[in-house]
């Protein structure tokens, strides 16, 4: 398996000719679904759920589909008959080929005034790779090898993204949800991943850059 990362939260994820892409949100290319044979969504906020990202990934292939929680789900069903699939914590389901599992059930806490969305997590072909969407959902009972990293957000702090990447203990940790960190405190982030992550490999791909998995 491949892994491209695109800008933001997306990722491209290849094998035996598939492509799986999760989470094209406004951020991330205009073309980043383009060439999708399966697209999951974790949640409806727009860094991670945007409808023109989709439209163009499932009109440029009419037998992708999509798979996310009810909220995304919703909105696309009539544009999309039977290409929507809903999905929740503890589902399992084939997309493309790729064996997933969803984890997870609210995004993480922005600001106690604000409602927390529903958010799920995927975690792909066993353990391979888990996309935490906008949580730091734990897959239990599960070992994970490369764990994408909501690396800087508006509702973490880099001590809990460190503890995070403690918990999981994943073989490494690739950045995603970067957008707004700024090219000049990355290195302040990794260093402090790098010394107290746990021992795992951390790492971060410049969209477009692609990486082996498993």
């Amino acid at each position: 398996m491949e892994l491209t990362k695109k800008t933001h939260a997306c990722v491209r994820l290849e094998k035996d000719g598939r492509t799986l892409v999760i989470d094209p949100g406004v951020f991330s290319e205009e073309d980043a679904a383009v060439g999708a044979d399966a697209i999951l969504v974790t949640h409806e906020h727009m860094d991670h759920f945007n409808e023109d990202r989709l439209r163009a990934g499932m009109e440029a292939n009419p037998a992708a589909e999509i798979w996310t929680l009810s909220s995304v789900a919703d909105q696309l069903a009539g544009a999309f008959p039977g290409r929507v699939h809903t999905v929740g914590d503890g589902d399992t389901f084939t997309a493309a080929g790729f064996e997933v599992e969803v984890h997870g059930q609210l995004h993480a806490v922005i600001h106690p005034d604000i409602p927390r969305v529903t958010n799920v997590g995927f975690l792909i072909d066993g353990g391979t790779v888990f996309h935490p969407g906008d949580a730091l959902t734990v897959p239990e009972g599960r070992t994970v090898d490369t764990l994408l990293l909501p690396v800087h957000a508006p509702w973490n702090k880099v001590a809990e993204i460190i503890d995070y990447v403690r918990e999981v203990a994943p073989r490494r940790a690739i950045d995603i949800h970067d957008s707004l960190l700024q090219d000049h405190a990355r290195p302040i982030y990794d260093s402090m991943i790098d010394k107290l992550g746990g021992g795992a490999e951390h790492g971060r791909l410049t969209p477009g850059n692609r990486t082996a998995l498993g």
